[in-house]
């Protein structure tokens, strides 16, 4: 199964794509789309959704992660993200692609183990699970850790699908 998990925001937005086979994980690629501050809005959400829609065209994954957000004291720039996550989200729906959300601690548990883990340290357990990996930034760290999380999760709701339950 190949997996994009994608991190959003509205200037840098984190994008990893990983093959999952059983227990191993292989890194294909990652990335960071940007869009140029100086524009508007909406321009700005367009070049995400450009960039991103031709991420997927080329890497061609079977299944979709996003982090969810989480609510800022800066109420526009929490609505700023909010748009950018709906690129993120909307963008592998176009794709006709499931999209799991997690939350940032989730995330952090499923490839750290803790759930207030640093970024330094999601960026060194991304590296050990995905030897000799070239990580494009802490974006595109963070998304590959998304991509992880989701397998993660995947795996375990197959796992229980036989036993007549659902995670």
């Amino acid at each position: 199964m190949r997996v994009i998990g994608i991190d959003p925001g509205l200037r840098n937005l984190g994008w990893g794509v990983i093959d999952v086979d059983g227990p191993r994980l292989r890194h294909v690629a990652n990335g960071i789309c940007h869009s140029q501050p100086q524009a508007s809005l909406a321009a700005r959400l367009l070049q995400l959704h450009q960039q991103l829609s031709a991420v997927l065209a080329h890497y061609a994954p079977q299944s979709a992660a996003v982090e969810q957000t989480f609510v800022n004291k800066d109420a526009v720039a929490t609505l700023k993200l909010g748009s950018a996550r709906g690129i993120a989200l909307l963008v592998p729906a176009q794709a006709g692609l499931e999209v799991g959300e997690y939350a940032p601690n989730a995330v952090k548990k499923a490839v750290v183990g803790v759930g207030k883990a640093a970024k330094e340290q999601v960026d060194h357990m991304v590296r050990m699970q995905l030897p000799g990996v070239e990580i494009a930034g802490p974006d595109a760290a963070d998304a590959l850790a998304i991509a992880i999380c989701h397998a993660f999760h995947s795996q375990s709701a197959q796992r229980l699908v036989p036993l007549g339950l659902r995670a």
